[in-house]
């Protein structure tokens, strides 16, 4: 992605990569990309997005894998406030939630890239994120843009928790134009201004169900 930050124009692709292989479930695959990380992220020229990924990646080098692997699923997997499933931020455990997961799909097959799923579904962030660094720059920010306030509100609940994955959705979210909320209701109120109809997203509603005010 290209996006002017008040300096030059910088391509956040690697951005992109890099978060998503970040918020995947830590493996012995994640460890050993340490290193390609390291060097990647030492040479992007953009030091506020690089920056939080190079401090994550620390904590992937410092920490066995065990303790990975049990610190994410505390993370992710026992409290709907930190979800990664973008869909139940917009449309919780609804029957429209089903219709959105096909527009994932379809946009996919629509790019022309070949999307992995991982078998995750595909709105899980680390998918969205790879389909991201492959696609075109517009395309990446309409699509993260339209999803703002979810990625907003899951950086804050990690932020709260104080755990090192705050620094992942940091970067991402500094990729994204204008600042980024200080607090829950400044992140809800994100909704009033994405446009409901943005290139080639017509598809997707922004507006975000009380699930994500009230768990």
């Amino acid at each position: 992605m290209r996006w002017l930050r008040g300096r030059r124009e910088v391509d956040q692709r690697v951005i992109y990569q890099a978060a998503a292989w970040c918020l995947t479930y830590p493996d012995s695959q994640l460890l050993s990309r340490i290193g390609l990380l390291r060097e990647a992220l030492g040479e992007h020229p953009d030091r506020t997005v690089a920056a939080p990924l190079e401090r994550f990646v620390d904590h992937l080098a410092g920490s066995d894998i065990d303790k990975l692997q049990r610190e994410y699923v505390d993370v992710f997997d026992l409290s709907s406030k930190r979800t990664l499933y973008l869909s139940y931020w917009t449309d919780g455990d609804t029957r429209r939630r089903g219709s959105v997961l096909g527009e994932f799909k379809q946009r996919y097959r629509d790019s022309g890239y070949l999307v992995d799923l991982h078998g995750e579904l595909p709105d899980h962030l680390p998918v969205v994120l790879e389909f991201c660094a492959r696609a075109q720059p517009a395309t990446a920010v309409e699509l993260l843009t339209v999803y703002r306030a979810a990625l907003e509100l899951i950086r804050l609940g990690l932020v709260d928790l104080g755990t090192p994955y705050a620094d992942v959705m940091t970067a991402i979210c500094a990729c994204l134009p204008g600042e980024s909320p200080t607090d829950r209701q400044s992140a809800l109120a994100l909704r009033a201004t994405i446009p409901i109809e943005t290139v080639g997203l017509e598809a997707f509603d922004p507006r975000l169900l009380p699930i994500a005010e009230t768990r």
